[in-house]
């Protein structure tokens, strides 16, 4: 057993878990943030994209004792209250989503990918770089269409901060 310490969504926190548990499974299992989902547990499908200190990552390959001093967010800590971030809000307004199991890493993933582009998206990029996100449902073409709107969106609400 280990105590991992981290900060998660804001909240500083000290867990005991066991040196083999992973860090999606102290999410879910420890902390009660069932938002990040366990998919495939071989990296592939991106529903366990969680940020640590800010970068994307896949929680379900990653051991929680590798996140020990790192700032992680998950999908319940990104609105601001009431106020969806405005990746949540372009995925619901432009229909980004069907069934949502892939929802939470999609958007995870997506908000990565407009800090580290900025203005600098068009749709080959996004494609491109959802590439390790794997939806059954939708066929991506609307989940495109709300990171392309949300890049716009995240560019406003920056500016007015």
């Amino acid at each position: 057993m280990s105590t991992v310490k981290l900060t998660v969504n804001g909240k500083a926190v000290a867990v005991d878990v066991e040196d083999r548990t992973l860090l999606v499974q102290l999410l879910r299992d420890h902390l009660n943030l069932t938002g990040t989902h366990v998919g495939c547990d071989t990296s592939q499908c991106g529903a366990c994209v969680v940020h640590m200190d800010g970068k994307a990552v896949k929680s379900c390959t990653m051991l929680a004792g590798q996140a020990d001093g790192a700032s992680i967010t998950t999908i319940e800590g990104i609105a601001k209250g009431d106020e969806l971030h405005p990746m949540q809000a372009a995925f619901r307004d432009n229909h980004g989503l069907q069934c949502g199991y892939c929802t939470p890493g999609m958007i995870m993933s997506a908000i990565d990918i407009v800090h580290r582009y900025g203005g600098q998206l068009d749709e080959a990029t996004v494609r491109a770089e959802l590439e390790g996100n794997i939806c059954r449902c939708t066929g991506y073409h609307n989940i495109v269409k709300a990171v392309l709107d949300a890049a716009g969106r995240m560019k406003v609400s920056q500016a007015a901060e």
